[in-house]
């Protein structure tokens, strides 16, 4: 194993984008190698995970059509990281320089939502990185020479790029490249880290820096009924893509936040009436002759953004000045038990309301299309549109009410 890493090591500094007699020789032992002789250790790899074998994954990458700088070895949970721009997995990544080998608990770069991959913010990368090192320490403390930054040498962007995701790393020396045992005992060890993370975000109702569930539900949903088509094995899962909340899981959030919303206004004297079943808004407060609609979101997440509905905007704007925004947000969720339940939050209320156009974010549009303003007729499964008079330049101009979240 050690004289594989050592080859690919040499070959680095013979790096270029083009497929070369050298980055043939390094991609056989990036993409067959080195996967294989990883994959023989499957039983064992499969066992310090935690997962099945069925569920483990190796693959080797060094670029598809132009070669890329850093090639990578990742060891991987299938389900949890399906593709190497999602989830968390171990990971090989060799020096530009050729100087070094790192063995790296590492996270996918890019995040599914509304329909595409979008790159994830470098603060973002380093939120979820706080969250899971401090769910490693107890394993960690006891390694003194693991390292929380990467020196990559990279001289291109994408080479660059693995730095933010990294948790932890050993970094391994060309010229002191140890001995086989000590590789695997090595890779055993982080690839019982990245069993521990797995878990962690299994039970977590929600990982920093990841999309709000409340957001990416938003989207998954509008790009559903958009009968938009997506690749096989892109759509979205759970884990390493953001959260999904079950329809339990947003009850409990739902009615927990209502609640803390209800003692909050209680307790500053308003009588307080729950009239979400049946209005825009949830909460009709009455103090005297003073009325206060009350909007109320609850989330796991930390608050930054919350869904509003086309109705619930426009008639916040009808209601303005007496009216009130509450968001009740950090909220804890366990999962844990038969049904799950909500805990905790922070209340933060907001009145006056005023919604201002550029705090909303368009997630999808209701398209007037053409066909009820052409004269057509449909032959045969041919369609014969006849010419129609040009729409009035005040008609172009208009624009589709969207969903305001």
């Amino acid at each position: 194993m050690n004289d594989l890493l050592g080859k690919v090591l040499n070959l680095q500094p013979s790096w270029t984008a083009a497929n070369t007699e050298k980055m043939q020789e390094r991609g056989v032992v990036v993409r067959q190698q080195l996967p294989d002789l990883l994959r023989a250790r499957g039983r064992d790899l499969s066992a310090a995970l935690g997962t099945s074998l069925d569920n483990l994954g190796v693959e080797g990458r060094d670029g598809t059509g132009l070669k890329s700088e850093i090639p990578w070895v990742r060891v991987f949970g299938r389900e949890q990281s399906p593709s190497s721009t999602t989830g968390w997995y171990v990971v090989y990544l060799f020096s530009a320089s050729g100087r070094r080998v790192y063995l790296s608990l590492n996270q996918g770069t890019t995040i599914w939502t509304g329909g595409v991959f979008k790159a994830r913010r470098a603060e973002d990368l380093r939120a979820r990185v706080d969250w899971a090192r401090p769910l490693l320490a107890k394993a960690t403390t006891a390694r003194p020479d693991l390292h929380e930054t990467l020196q990559l040498d990279a001289r291109t962007p994408l080479g660059s790029g693995y730095g933010p995701g990294n948790v932890v790393a050993i970094a391994y020396e060309r010229e002191q490249l140890p001995s086989r045992e000590v590789l695997l005992k090595d890779l055993a060890f982080m690839t019982g880290l990245l069993g521990t993370l797995y878990e962690a975000e299994r039970l977590a109702p929600y990982i920093p820096g990841d999309p709000t569930p409340e957001v990416l539900e938003a989207e998954q949903s509008a790009e559903k009924t958009a009968g938009r088509r997506t690749r096989s094995g892109t759509r979205p899962r759970r884990p390493g893509q953001g959260f999904l909340l079950t329809a339990s899981e947003r009850r409990a959030i739902e009615h927990h936040s209502v609640r803390m919303a209800t003692e909050h206004f209680e307790a500053q004297g308003w009588s307080v009436k729950d009239v979400g079943a049946k209005e825009s808004f949830d909460l009709l407060l009455t103090r005297g002759e003073k009325r206060l609609h009350v909007e109320v979101k609850g989330t796991t997440s930390a608050g930054l953004e919350v869904i509003l509905t086309r109705a619930e905007v426009e008639k916040q704007r009808k209601y303005y000045p007496d009216n009130a925004l509450v968001v009740v947000h950090s909220i804890k969720l366990d999962r844990t038990g038969v049904e799950p339940t909500a805990s905790g939050g922070i209340l933060h209320c907001t009145s006056p309301w005023a919604v201002e156009d550029e705090d909303l974010t368009v997630i999808s549009y209701a398209y007037r299309t053409p066909v009820d303003r052409l004269t057509s007729g449909d032959v045969a499964g041919k369609q014969t549109l006849f010419p129609v008079a040009v729409p009035r330049q005040r008609d172009l101009r208009e624009k589709p009410q969207a969903e305001a979240g």
